[in-house]
């Protein structure tokens, strides 16, 4: 293991920041694949795909979505 010093992110230049969020990133995607998802997460799935099934939930389209965000921000 190898020991980084890191300068406080308020005198980072945005290089430097992008590096950073970059290898942050990076770190998160290697323990996401290494680490099981939590348990509430797949009875959300579970949920969803009921309500689905059931017809009590369904897929609307992007443009949609776009639309009913257009109408709530007015």
């Amino acid at each position: 293991m190898t020991v980084q010093t890191i300068p406080p992110v308020t005198e980072m230049t945005t290089a430097e920041l992008d590096e950073l969020i970059e290898a942050l990133q990076e770190a998160r995607v290697i323990r996401s694949e290494r680490e099981a998802p939590p348990e509430w997460h797949g009875e959300i799935l579970r949920q969803r795909e009921a309500a689905l099934k059931n017809g009590t939930d369904r897929f609307i389209s992007l443009e949609e979505v776009e639309k009913r965000i257009r109408e709530r921000v007015r």
